[in-house]
Protein backbone atom coordinates (compact mmCIF):
# COMPACT_ATOMS: atom_id res chain seq x y z
CA UNK A 1 0.00 0.00 0.00
CA UNK A 2 2.89 2.41 0.80
CA UNK A 3 4.28 2.03 -2.70
CA UNK A 4 0.85 2.74 -4.24
CA UNK A 5 0.49 5.85 -2.08
CA UNK A 6 3.86 7.16 -3.26
CA UNK A 7 2.92 6.56 -6.90
CA UNK A 8 -0.40 8.40 -6.45
CA UNK A 9 1.28 11.33 -4.68
CA UNK A 10 3.94 11.56 -7.38
CA UNK A 11 1.15 11.65 -9.99
CA UNK A 12 -0.61 14.42 -8.05
CA UNK A 13 2.60 16.51 -7.91
CA UNK A 14 3.07 16.07 -11.67
CA UNK A 15 -0.49 17.26 -12.42
CA UNK A 16 -0.14 20.21 -10.03
CA UNK A 17 3.20 21.21 -11.55
CA UNK A 18 2.07 20.86 -15.18
CA UNK A 19 -1.42 22.28 -14.58
CA UNK A 20 -2.54 19.83 -17.25
CA UNK A 21 -3.58 16.18 -17.28
CA UNK A 22 -2.34 15.87 -20.85
CA UNK A 23 1.15 17.20 -20.09
CA UNK A 24 1.40 15.31 -16.78
CA UNK A 25 0.33 12.03 -18.43
CA UNK A 26 3.01 12.48 -21.09
CA UNK A 27 5.62 13.21 -18.39
CA UNK A 28 4.66 10.12 -16.41
CA UNK A 29 4.28 7.87 -19.42
CA UNK A 30 0.65 6.93 -18.72
CA UNK A 31 -2.64 7.60 -20.47
CA UNK A 32 -4.66 10.69 -19.62
CA UNK A 33 -7.69 8.60 -18.62
CA UNK A 34 -5.55 6.45 -16.28
CA UNK A 35 -4.07 9.56 -14.66
CA UNK A 36 -7.55 11.09 -14.17
CA UNK A 37 -8.71 7.87 -12.53
CA UNK A 38 -5.65 7.89 -10.22
CA UNK A 39 -6.49 11.42 -9.07
CA UNK A 40 -10.15 10.57 -8.46
CA UNK A 41 -9.11 7.51 -6.44
CA UNK A 42 -6.61 9.55 -4.36
CA UNK A 43 -9.22 12.23 -3.61
CA UNK A 44 -11.76 9.60 -2.66
CA UNK A 45 -9.29 7.88 -0.35
CA UNK A 46 -8.39 11.18 1.37
CA UNK A 47 -12.00 12.40 1.41
CA UNK A 48 -11.09 15.84 0.09
CA UNK A 49 -10.78 17.51 -3.31
CA UNK A 50 -7.18 18.27 -4.28
CA UNK A 51 -7.62 19.66 -7.80
CA UNK A 52 -9.96 22.16 -9.40
CA UNK A 53 -10.69 21.08 -12.96
CA UNK A 54 -11.96 23.37 -15.75
CA UNK A 55 -12.14 22.84 -19.47
CA UNK A 56 -8.92 24.82 -19.91
CA UNK A 57 -6.77 24.11 -16.86
CA UNK A 58 -6.19 22.19 -13.65
CA UNK A 59 -5.14 23.88 -10.40
CA UNK A 60 -4.61 22.70 -6.84
CA UNK A 61 -7.29 23.52 -4.27
CA UNK A 62 -6.29 25.02 -0.91
CA UNK A 63 -5.97 21.47 0.45
CA UNK A 64 -4.04 20.51 -2.66
CA UNK A 65 -1.60 23.41 -2.15
CA UNK A 66 -1.03 22.32 1.43
CA UNK A 67 -0.39 18.72 0.39
CA UNK A 68 1.88 19.92 -2.41
CA UNK A 69 4.05 21.93 0.01
CA UNK A 70 4.42 18.86 2.22
CA UNK A 71 4.85 16.15 -0.39
CA UNK A 72 7.02 17.76 -3.08
CA UNK A 73 10.21 18.22 -0.96
CA UNK A 74 9.92 14.70 0.41
CA UNK A 75 9.56 13.18 -3.04
CA UNK A 76 12.56 15.21 -4.14
CA UNK A 77 14.54 13.81 -1.19
CA UNK A 78 13.57 10.28 -2.19
CA UNK A 79 14.59 10.90 -5.80
CA UNK A 80 17.93 12.33 -4.65
CA UNK A 81 18.63 9.34 -2.40
CA UNK A 82 17.69 6.86 -5.13
CA UNK A 83 20.06 8.66 -7.51
CA UNK A 84 22.82 8.44 -4.90
CA UNK A 85 22.21 4.71 -4.46
CA UNK A 86 22.39 4.26 -8.21
CA UNK A 87 25.71 6.09 -8.21
CA UNK A 88 27.00 3.80 -5.44
CA UNK A 89 26.14 0.83 -7.63
CA UNK A 90 28.42 2.15 -10.35
CA UNK A 91 31.38 3.44 -8.33
CA UNK A 92 33.30 2.02 -5.37
CA UNK A 93 31.72 3.53 -2.27
CA UNK A 94 30.22 2.45 1.03
CA UNK A 95 31.33 0.39 4.03
CA UNK A 96 32.84 -3.09 3.91
CA UNK A 97 32.95 -5.07 7.20
CA UNK A 98 35.44 -7.92 7.56
CA UNK A 99 36.12 -10.28 10.47
CA UNK A 100 39.68 -11.57 10.64
CA UNK A 101 42.31 -13.10 12.86
CA UNK A 102 44.95 -10.76 14.23
CA UNK A 103 47.86 -11.97 12.12
CA UNK A 104 45.83 -11.99 8.91
CA UNK A 105 44.68 -8.43 9.57
CA UNK A 106 48.23 -7.20 10.13
CA UNK A 107 50.08 -9.28 7.54
CA UNK A 108 47.56 -9.39 4.67
CA UNK A 109 44.61 -7.02 5.06
CA UNK A 110 46.41 -3.90 6.22
CA UNK A 111 49.14 -3.85 3.53
CA UNK A 112 46.48 -4.16 0.81
CA UNK A 113 44.26 -1.50 2.36
CA UNK A 114 47.13 0.92 2.83
CA UNK A 115 47.96 0.50 -0.85
CA UNK A 116 44.50 1.04 -2.37
CA UNK A 117 42.41 3.18 -0.02
CA UNK A 118 44.10 6.48 -0.92
CA UNK A 119 42.69 5.97 -4.44
CA UNK A 120 39.18 5.21 -3.14
CA UNK A 121 38.22 7.84 -0.55
CA UNK A 122 34.55 6.82 -0.62
CA UNK A 123 35.28 3.25 0.57
CA UNK A 124 35.12 2.68 4.32
CA UNK A 125 36.51 -0.51 5.86
CA UNK A 126 35.83 -2.01 9.29
CA UNK A 127 38.05 -4.88 10.43
CA UNK A 128 37.00 -6.76 13.56
CA UNK A 129 39.63 -9.11 15.01
CA UNK A 130 37.92 -12.26 16.22
CA UNK A 131 39.25 -15.79 16.66
CA UNK A 132 35.81 -17.37 16.87
CA UNK A 133 34.35 -18.97 13.76
CA UNK A 134 31.89 -16.11 13.35
CA UNK A 135 28.71 -16.55 11.32
CA UNK A 136 29.34 -13.68 8.93
CA UNK A 137 25.76 -13.71 7.62
CA UNK A 138 24.14 -13.48 11.06
CA UNK A 139 26.64 -10.90 12.28
CA UNK A 140 26.25 -8.83 9.08
CA UNK A 141 29.84 -9.01 7.92
CA UNK A 142 30.59 -8.70 4.23
CA UNK A 143 33.39 -11.25 4.47
CA UNK A 144 35.72 -13.09 6.81
CA UNK A 145 39.36 -14.16 6.71
CA UNK A 146 40.43 -17.60 7.93
CA UNK A 147 42.68 -20.49 6.95
CA UNK A 148 41.39 -22.37 3.94
CA UNK A 149 40.61 -25.52 5.95
CA UNK A 150 38.27 -23.59 8.27
CA UNK A 151 35.91 -22.28 5.59
CA UNK A 152 32.47 -23.84 5.08
CA UNK A 153 31.77 -25.44 1.71
CA UNK A 154 28.85 -23.12 0.93
CA UNK A 155 31.11 -20.07 0.93
CA UNK A 156 33.10 -18.54 -1.91
CA UNK A 157 36.77 -18.57 -0.87
CA UNK A 158 39.44 -16.36 -2.44
CA UNK A 159 43.04 -17.10 -1.61
CA UNK A 160 44.74 -13.95 -0.29
CA UNK A 161 48.08 -15.26 0.92
CA UNK A 162 50.75 -17.96 0.43
CA UNK A 163 50.92 -21.26 2.30
CA UNK A 164 51.67 -20.87 6.00
CA UNK A 165 53.73 -22.81 8.52
CA UNK A 166 53.20 -22.65 12.23
CA UNK A 167 56.24 -22.28 14.48
CA UNK A 168 56.90 -23.42 18.05
CA UNK A 169 59.18 -20.79 19.53
CA UNK A 170 60.75 -19.78 22.82
CA UNK A 171 63.39 -17.41 24.12
CA UNK A 172 67.01 -18.57 24.26
CA UNK A 173 67.04 -17.95 28.00
CA UNK A 174 63.99 -20.16 28.41
CA UNK A 175 65.64 -23.11 26.64
CA UNK A 176 68.76 -22.75 28.81
CA UNK A 177 66.68 -23.89 31.80
CA UNK A 178 64.64 -26.65 30.12
CA UNK A 179 65.24 -30.08 28.65
CA UNK A 180 65.54 -30.34 24.84
CA UNK A 181 62.29 -30.65 22.87
CA UNK A 182 62.39 -33.26 20.08
CA UNK A 183 58.79 -34.45 19.64
CA UNK A 184 55.41 -32.82 20.36
CA UNK A 185 54.66 -35.30 23.16
CA UNK A 186 57.44 -33.69 25.22
CA UNK A 187 55.50 -30.42 25.36
CA UNK A 188 54.07 -31.62 28.70
CA UNK A 189 57.45 -30.93 30.30
CA UNK A 190 57.49 -27.32 29.11
CA UNK A 191 55.70 -24.08 29.94
CA UNK A 192 53.19 -23.21 27.22
CA UNK A 193 51.57 -19.90 26.32
CA UNK A 194 48.13 -20.49 24.90
CA UNK A 195 45.58 -18.85 22.65
CA UNK A 196 42.05 -19.00 24.04
CA UNK A 197 39.30 -19.08 21.42
CA UNK A 198 35.82 -17.71 22.12
CA UNK A 199 33.44 -20.60 22.83
CA UNK A 200 36.13 -23.16 21.83
CA UNK A 201 38.57 -23.10 24.72
CA UNK A 202 42.32 -23.41 24.27
CA UNK A 203 43.59 -23.65 20.71
CA UNK A 204 45.01 -27.10 19.88
CA UNK A 205 48.57 -27.15 18.58
CA UNK A 206 48.63 -29.15 15.36
CA UNK A 207 51.58 -31.19 14.10
CA UNK A 208 52.28 -33.59 11.25
CA UNK A 209 55.23 -35.71 10.17
CA UNK A 210 55.45 -38.54 7.65
CA UNK A 211 51.67 -38.59 7.34
CA UNK A 212 51.20 -38.81 11.10
CA UNK A 213 49.00 -36.06 12.54
CA UNK A 214 48.92 -34.91 16.15
CA UNK A 215 46.68 -32.38 17.91
CA UNK A 216 48.04 -31.40 21.30
CA UNK A 217 45.91 -29.40 23.72
CA UNK A 218 48.56 -27.88 25.92
CA UNK A 219 48.07 -26.30 29.31
CA UNK A 220 50.18 -23.56 30.81
CA UNK A 221 50.44 -20.64 33.17
CA UNK A 222 49.42 -18.07 30.56
CA UNK A 223 46.58 -17.88 28.04
CA UNK A 224 45.59 -14.85 25.94
CA UNK A 225 42.93 -13.99 23.39
CA UNK A 226 45.47 -12.04 21.33
CA UNK A 227 48.58 -13.35 19.59
CA UNK A 228 50.43 -10.06 20.15
CA UNK A 229 50.54 -10.78 23.90
CA UNK A 230 51.52 -14.40 23.28
CA UNK A 231 54.49 -13.18 21.26
CA UNK A 232 55.51 -10.68 23.97
CA UNK A 233 55.31 -13.37 26.66
CA UNK A 234 57.43 -15.78 24.58
CA UNK A 235 60.12 -13.14 23.98
CA UNK A 236 60.11 -12.41 27.73
CA UNK A 237 60.88 -16.08 28.40
CA UNK A 238 57.60 -17.18 29.98
CA UNK A 239 57.27 -20.28 27.80
CA UNK A 240 56.72 -21.70 24.34
CA UNK A 241 54.38 -20.15 21.80
CA UNK A 242 52.70 -21.63 18.73
CA UNK A 243 52.31 -18.89 16.16
CA UNK A 244 52.36 -18.37 12.39
CA UNK A 245 55.93 -18.41 11.10
CA UNK A 246 55.40 -15.06 9.42
CA UNK A 247 54.44 -13.43 12.72
CA UNK A 248 57.64 -14.49 14.52
CA UNK A 249 60.13 -14.22 11.64
CA UNK A 250 61.59 -10.90 12.81
CA UNK A 251 62.24 -12.31 16.30
CA UNK A 252 63.78 -15.46 14.83
CA UNK A 253 66.07 -13.39 12.60
CA UNK A 254 67.18 -11.22 15.53
CA UNK A 255 67.74 -14.17 17.86
CA UNK A 256 65.06 -13.04 20.31
CA UNK A 257 63.32 -16.38 19.73
CA UNK A 258 64.50 -19.89 18.89
CA UNK A 259 62.45 -22.34 16.88
CA UNK A 260 61.89 -26.01 17.72
CA UNK A 261 59.88 -28.89 16.19
CA UNK A 262 60.23 -27.31 12.74
CA UNK A 263 60.10 -30.72 11.05
CA UNK A 264 56.70 -31.31 12.69
CA UNK A 265 55.20 -28.15 11.19
CA UNK A 266 54.65 -28.61 7.44
CA UNK A 267 53.09 -25.84 5.33
CA UNK A 268 49.32 -25.73 4.91
CA UNK A 269 46.78 -23.65 3.02
CA UNK A 270 47.10 -20.00 3.97
CA UNK A 271 44.58 -17.22 4.48
CA UNK A 272 41.41 -16.96 2.39
CA UNK A 273 38.75 -14.29 2.16
CA UNK A 274 35.32 -15.92 2.25
CA UNK A 275 31.77 -14.67 1.73
CA UNK A 276 28.32 -16.12 0.92
CA UNK A 277 27.87 -17.42 -2.61
CA UNK A 278 24.54 -15.59 -2.87
CA UNK A 279 26.07 -12.24 -1.93
CA UNK A 280 25.43 -9.34 -4.32
CA UNK A 281 28.88 -7.81 -4.64
CA UNK A 282 29.16 -4.03 -4.50
CA UNK A 283 31.84 -2.17 -6.48
CA UNK A 284 33.60 -1.38 -3.18
CA UNK A 285 33.70 -5.05 -2.20
CA UNK A 286 34.91 -6.04 -5.68
CA UNK A 287 37.80 -3.55 -5.40
CA UNK A 288 38.89 -5.06 -2.07
CA UNK A 289 38.67 -8.63 -3.34
CA UNK A 290 40.81 -7.78 -6.35
CA UNK A 291 43.38 -6.00 -4.17
CA UNK A 292 43.57 -8.91 -1.73
CA UNK A 293 43.67 -11.74 -4.28
CA UNK A 294 46.91 -13.69 -3.94
CA UNK A 295 49.10 -13.60 -7.03
CA UNK A 296 52.22 -15.75 -6.64
CA UNK A 297 55.38 -14.13 -7.91
CA UNK A 298 56.68 -15.99 -10.93
CA UNK A 299 60.42 -16.43 -10.97
CA UNK A 300 62.23 -16.69 -14.28
CA UNK A 301 64.09 -19.96 -14.59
Amino acid sequence: MAGKNLDDLAAFVAVADERSFTAAAAKLGVSQSALSQTMRTLEARLGIRLLTRTTRSVAPTEAGERLLRTVRPRLEEIDTELAALSEMRDKPAGTVRITSTENAAEAVLWPALARILPDYPDIKVEIVVDYGLTDIVTERYDAGVRFGEQIAKDMIAVRIGPDIRMAVVGALGYFAKRPPLRVPQELTTHARINLRLPAHGLYAWEFERNGRELRVRVDGQLAFSTTALILKAAVAGFGLAYLPEQQVQKELDSGALVRVLANWCPPFTGYHLYYPSRRQNTPAFAVLVDALRYRPVKHNS
